[in-house]
């Protein structure tokens, strides 16, 4: 059984044939890609049913639209897209749903609180620079090693560590303005 934190996405020749229609070349990348969307969902969504479901919905779509993938090597990018909007569609759902007091969970407000706070990282991943976004998915959510993340860039190590970096110091500085933000104005607003 393969680690699927070392198992790499298709290939691209495998993507182009699944583009062209080949039922074969669609299995296989279904089939190769399950792993890391679920990686993806599990996450990103606020529950581990939601992640099952967001994770089948993206395959779902992969299926319905590998012929509109404009770069094969965007695959990764466009599936954790996929997958952030629907466990974002998931938890707006959920936010709106009836509060249940027979159970033991966190109460509504803490759920909540916590649905929001990764809805916030995951819109600030999204909004990092493009080959920042790419290094960030591929070594801090898909655990891939620095190595395989830069192979799978067609990067030198050294320029993958160095745009690591820059994403993760993007990625915080975005958090910490947005929490000075809230911080101050919430202050304000008391």
């Amino acid at each position: 059984m393969t680690d699927t934190y070392t198992r790499s996405w298709p290939s691209e020749q495998v993507v182009s044939a699944a583009k062209q229609g080949d039922s074969r070349a669609i299995a296989a990348l279904l089939d190769g890609s399950h792993a890391h969307v679920q990686r993806f969902a599990r996450t990103l969504c606020s529950t581990p049913e939601d992640a099952e479901d967001a994770a089948q919905e993206a395959l779902i779509v992969l299926y319905r639209k590998i012929g509109t993938l404009r770069a094969t090597a965007a695959l990764a990018s466009w599936m954790f897209k996929v997958v952030r909007n629907e466990c974002i569609r998931r938890s707006r759902i959920t936010l709106h749903r009836p509060i249940s007091t027979a159970t033991a969970e966190p109460s509504a407000e803490d759920a909540t609180l916590a649905r929001l706070e990764l809805q916030r990282i995951v819109d600030s991943i999204a909004g990092l620079p493009a080959e920042q976004r790419a290094v960030l998915v591929l070594r801090d959510i898909q655990g891939l090693s620095g190595s395989a993340t830069a192979q799978e860039l067609g990067l030198s190590h050294a320029a993958m560590k160095s745009r690591l970096h820059r994403g993760r110091e993007t990625l915080r500085s975005e958090l910490r303005t947005q929490d000075n933000t809230t911080s101050h104005g919430g202050a304000e607003n008391a």
